[in-house]
Parts: C-alpha cells; structure tokens; sequence
C-alpha cells in the first residue's frame, strides 16, 4: 500500500465534535490571534486542522490548528458562516507520536525572517503603503515597523518616524576637558540625519 498524506482526505467535521489536546505548548500573543481571525473572515480557512480521531469517544482530538479552531469557537460570525464545520485532516497515531506531530508542527512554522519580513515592508512601503496600512494589514506594531525598516537602510522609508532630538552637553561642548580641566568622557551626540 502506499503512502497517502492526511491533506488528501480533508473532511468537513462539527465543531462540537472538536477538542483541543492536553499538551500544546503553542500559544499565540493577541495581535496574532486578531490577525488570524481577520485573515479566516477575509479569506476563510485555507489550511485543516489536524486531528486524531478517537473512536472510543467519536472526538476529534487536535494535533495541530488549536487556534484555527479557537477563531470559529470564540466568533459566531465565522461559526455561521462555516454552519459549525471545520476542515480536518486526520492522522491515525498513538498519544507519543500525536505529541510529536503537535511540536513538529509548531516548530516548523518557526519564527519570521527578519530579513524577508523587511523585504515585505520595503515592497510594501514602495506601493505606497502608510505605517498604518502595514500595522493594520500585517498585524504589527509601530516599533517593529521601524525596527524592519532599519534593515533595509532605506532613508526614504523613515518619512513617518517619529525621532528624538538631537542633544548636545549644555555647555555646547563635544568632549575634551570641563572648564576645571579635568577629563571628561567622550559623549556621542545624535543628529536625525533624514530631518530635511
């Protein structure tokens, strides 16, 4: 017999037919849930949640998707206009193997690349897209934005950063000796090189 992957018998199930398992140690911070949640209601579900059924019980028990299915359970919109059904792809595996499936499949989808994340943002920045559209559309906050942006070098993505002003010692002076002549540490003074 040969090998099928789960993704090609993808089934409508009820949600209440659904439970999360006891092991997960995925979370998502509330930004990234949000931003889930707008991209199930604007694009509906593109990806499964997988599950372990277990016949014993007739339940769908979760190896990965808890928060897909949180977004359905916690939003009557999305429950609604789904009519309480999930798409499911099921994996036939003992709890061990089901475990490791579960941190596979965190771990798999990793973290952003920073260096493609701020590609995303000049791209973006270079259709004429405000910080707000991104933070909006992408689920950042401003920082990060500006944190992204200072990869690429690109003065010309800064026009809406908010910077602190230059300083300069009181005594106008950069570094060398106080008035008493004593030495006094060399100081570093900022200068908003992209103010025009």
């Amino acid at each position: 017999m040969t090998f099928k992957s789960p993704v090609y018998g993808i089934i409508a199930v009820p949600m209440e037919k659904i439970v999360p398992n006891t092991y997960n140690p995925n979370s998502v911070a509330p930004p990234e849930l949000k931003l889930l949640y707008d991209s199930i209601r604007e694009d509906g579900y593109t990806m499964p949640i997988v599950c372990y059924y277990d016949k014993q019980n007739d339940k769908y028990i979760i190896v990965d998707g808890f928060h897909r299915y949180r977004i359905m359970k916690e939003n009557q919109d999305i429950y609604e206009r789904e009519g309480g059904m999930l798409p499911v792809s099921v994996i036939d595996k003992p709890l061990d193997k089901r475990m490791a499936s579960t941190i596979r499949h965190n771990r798999a989808r990793g973290s952003h690349d920073v260096d493609l994340m701020s590609n995303i943002v000049r791209e973006l920045h270079e259709l004429g897209r405000s910080d707000a559209w991104i933070s909006k559309h992408l689920g950042m906050d401003r920082d990060e934005i500006l944190r992204l942006k200072q990869i690429t070098g690109l003065a010309a993505l800064f026009r809406e950063a908010d910077f602190s002003q230059a300083w300069i010692p009181a005594d106008g002076e950069m570094a060398g000796e106080d008035a008493d002549g004593s030495a006094r540490e060399e100081r570093m003074v900022f200068f908003d090189a992209l103010e025009e």
